[in-house]
C-alpha cells in the first residue's frame, strides 16, 4: 500500500485531495493542528498527525516511510496585514516541509502554491514562466511568492523531486470562504458592491 504524508488536509482543498488519495488505495497521514483539524481528518478516513509547519519533529514522525508528500497548508486571510504570521507559515513553514521530505528521501513531493504568485499581472496574460516579483495585492501573495523564490524553486533546480501546482481561484462543494459566500449571495439576488482599483 502507497502512503502519503499531507499538511493542510482538514482544509476545502486538503479535504478533497485527502478523499481522493483513499479513494486510490493510498494510507493518508495528514498533520492536524487542532481538535476540529483532527476531528475532520479522522472523519475523512486518514490518520491524524498532531502538530503544524512549524513543528519539525512532529513532521518527521508523520512523513518518514511515506511514498509521496503534499503539501496544502498555508496562511490565507485576505485583507489581514499580519506579514510576521504568514511569514512565517508560508515562507518558514514551506522551507521547513520540502526541506524536511527531501531530507527523508521521500519520492515525490507536490507543494500547492498559487497563481497568486504572480502578483498583478496587470491584465496581461502569463504562464509558469512568467516572474515579475510584485506589486503584490495581499500579504498571501508576496509571501508565497517568498516560498517559491526561496525553496521551491531552488529546490527544484537542485535536483529535489519536487513538483509545484499553482491553481488559480478554486471554488466548489463545501467551500466556506468569502468568495463563496459572496456568490451564494449573487446566485440568491442579492445586489453585491464594486470594488475599487488599487493603484
Amino acid at each position: 500500500m502507497m502512503k502519503a504524508f499531507v499538511t493542510g488536509g482538514s482544509g476545502f482543498i486538503g479535504q478533497h485531495v485527502v478523499r481522493k488519495l483513499i479513494e486510490r488505495g493510498y494510507e493518508v497521514h495528514a498533520l492536524a493542528r487542532s481538535e476540529r483539524s483532527t476531528a475532520v481528518v479522522r472523519d475523512l478516513g486518514a490518520i491524524p498527525v498532531p502538530g503544524d509547519i512549524t513543528d519539525t519533529a512532529a513532521m518527521r514522525a508523520g512523513m518518514a516511510g511515506r511514498d509521496l508528500v503534499l503539501h496544502l497548508a498555508a496562511w490565507y486571510h485576505i485583507g489581514s496585514p499580519d506579514w510576521m504570521e504568514a511569514e512565517a507559515i508560508n515562507v518558514g513553514g514551506t522551507r521547513r516541509v520540502l526541506h524536511l521530505a527531501h531530507e527523508l528521501g521521500v519520492p515525490k513531493i507536490v507543494y500547492v502554491s498559487s497563481v497568486a504568485v504572480f502578483g498583478d499581472t496587470k491584465g496581461e496574460l502569463v504562464d509558469e514562466t512568467f516572474f515579475q516579483g510584485g506589486p503584490f495585492l495581499t500579504e498571501y501573495d508576496r509571501t508565497k511568492w517568498l516560498a517559491h523564490l526561496q525553496s521551491g524553486l531552488p529546490m527544484i533546480e537542485e535536483g529535489a523531486p519536487i513538483i509545484i501546482a499553482m491553481p488559480g481561484f478554486v471554488y466548489g462543494p463545501g467551500d466556506t470562504s468569502q468568495a463563496a459566500q459572496m456568490m451564494r449571495m449573487f446566485y440568491r439576488g442579492y445586489p453585491l458592491c464594486r470594488g475599487q482599483r488599487r493603484p
